[in-house]
């Protein structure tokens, strides 16, 4: 699948990645994890902290998939509001969710302080505007549901709104205790540890399929075979190789980084920005003071390669931010489309294959990906190592809910 296409950011950042160190097969691994991307990553560390031979293999450079397009919020409110959420899974299991989404962020910056490199995280607020009248009753009833559960938030009427951010909406929701990142460090700062803790990493690797001889799976791959007692896809918005994915919608998005601007902070505390329409507008700032822009969602799974095309939703970008910020200085420097996936629940799917024994898939569909994988390679971590989670049914691969009637199984 072409994930992305157009001028990235982030690389510029990290002009120079570490080479691997060259390894041999060992002739058995406890856990093999498919996809050397964000999850994948954080799932090897996961895993190693827990003293298990791992391998990571992915068939093109690591970090260079949907990770190195990632945007980079880390929030714990998520693409489906709590309100919404406990109408489709009920309080306890939603309330649930958003506490752990919480508990994510707190061990994403644990992890960022122990990692060779700086990846740039740093706390941030987050301000989630109506995006129009009629959408201001749903954000005060996810104030409401918020700040009944107990989680970090205030309310900004109008007023307040303009006075902290310069532009009028009707009303916000500030959420604290979010976050910024720059994924494209943090993943490959992830990798060089787990490398250093013995991981095996190999790049430029098919994974071909996948066989059980009596307990111990057999991996074919484009060089070569490997056998594990388990597997884990972490592949991202990429179909797994091993089954067909359903459950799940595949689309594709635009984003423009702008070139510095010379006064800092752009706006209040370098907060978070999105909005309630969907699809919705969002943005960041970022450590060298550019404003990153996403948004214009398209119902294709594929980034397109017409640079025409993104030359033109890009334009519409910088117009829609410079509706927000008429003074600012907007100049865009980079602009790409990047693909990017939804489950039909909103919630990503974590854990073991419903029928294939030790076939194990953590798939962080939605806007919070990076959250979603830190919250599921620590509850794999518990269930590849025999112990039991007591949230893990919320996400598993096959579940039911309001919105899918009959059950749901990401792969088949």
């Amino acid at each position: 699948m072409h994930i992305h296409e157009g001028s990235l950011y982030w690389p510029t950042t990290m002009p120079v990645t570490p080479a691997r160190k060259k390894i041999e097969i060992a002739p058995h691994y406890d856990v093999v994890i498919v996809g050397g991307g964000m999850s994948g990553a954080l799932s090897a560390l996961a895993l190693a902290d827990k003293g298990l031979s791992i391998a990571v293999l992915d068939k093109r450079q690591m970090a260079a998939g949907s990770s190195i397009a990632n945007t980079g919020l880390l929030q714990y409110s998520n693409d489906i509001m709590l309100h919404a959420l406990i109408d489709q899974i009920g309080e306890r299991d939603a309330v649930r969710f958003y506490q752990l989404c919480l508990e994510a962020i707190v061990d994403l910056k644990k992890t960022a302080k122990r990692l060779p490199i700086d990846p740039g995280f740093i706390s941030r607020p987050s301000v989630y505007y109506a995006s129009d009248d009629k959408d201001l009753e749903s954000v005060m009833t996810e104030y409401v549901m918020l700040q009944k559960h107990g989680f970090p938030c205030d309310y900004w009427t109008e007023d307040e709104l303009y006075k902290q951010m310069s532009f009028s909406k009707p009303g916000a929701i500030v959420t604290y205790n979010d976050a910024e990142v720059n994924p494209y460090k943090f993943v490959n700062g992830i990798l060089q540890l787990v490398e250093s803790m013995g991981v095996h990493l190999i790049e430029y690797m098919d994974v071909t399929g996948v066989t059980d001889e009596n307990g111990r799976l057999h991996i074919a791959t484009s060089t070569g075979e490997f056998q594990a007692d388990k597997v884990l896809f972490t592949t991202g918005y990429e179909t797994p190789p091993v089954g067909k994915r359903v459950g799940a919608n595949i689309n594709r998005s635009y984003v423009i980084v702008t070139k510095p601007i010379a006064h800092s902070p752009i706006w209040h505390e370098h907060a978070l920005i999105w909005e309630s329409k969907r699809p919705y507008l969002y943005m960041r700032t970022t450590t060298d003071n550019r404003i990153i822009v996403g948004g214009l969602d398209e119902d294709e799974p594929e980034a397109t390669h017409s640079a025409e095309l993104i030359n033109k939703r890009c334009a519409h970008l910088k117009k829609q931010l410079q509706a927000l910020f008429p003074d600012l200085p907007i100049e865009i420097e980079f602009a790409y489309c990047a693909t990017f996936g939804e489950s039909l629940d909103s919630l990503p799917f974590i854990g073991e294959h419903p029928t294939k024994k030790n076939h194990y898939y953590l798939l962080g569909y939605g806007g919070n990906g990076t959250v979603y994988s830190m919250l599921g390679s620590k509850m794999l971590a518990e269930l590849m190592t025999g112990k039991e989670h007591p949230d893990a049914h919320i996400v598993q691969l096959k579940r039911s809910s309001s919105v899918i009637k009959d059950g749901n199984t990401v792969i088949t």
